[in-house]
């Protein structure tokens, strides 16, 4: 089993920086895959970004791509996503996700509780 918990939310100028954490524990953090969402309320829940086992191969949602940056440290058993120049858009509860790969089509997945990120105008 693997926990996720997110910090770092919060509510910020348009324009700002914020930059998330997801400490995870259980399971060998170094064996999965890692990547960020967000939802709004009445909204599905829409992909951020990804970063791969070894930080070799990142992607980004075309609306965050060369603002937000995706990392991890494996001996710390944390991804982070830092965001920068934020937009009122942006703002939505944003969700941890932690995948193991099975198979290019079976994995299991695990999810944060999700933290708030709030950009004013």
């Amino acid at each position: 089993q693997v926990q996720l918990v997110e910090s770092g939310g919060g509510l910020v100028q348009a324009g700002g920086s914020l930059r998330l954490s997801c400490a995870a524990s259980g399971r060998a953090f170094s064996t999965y895959a890692m990547g960020w969402f967000r939802q709004a309320p009445g909204k599905e829940r829409e992909f951020v970004a990804a970063i791969s086992i070894n930080s070799g191969n990142t992607y980004y949602a075309d609306s965050v791509k060369d603002r937000f940056t995706i990392s991890r440290d494996n001996a710390k058993n944390t991804v982070f996503l830092q965001m920068n120049s934020l937009k009122p858009e942006d703002t939505d509860v944003y969700y941890c996700n932690g995948r193991i790969y099975h198979s290019a089509t079976s994995w299991d997945e695990y999810w944060g509780q999700g933290t708030q990120v709030t950009v004013s105008s």
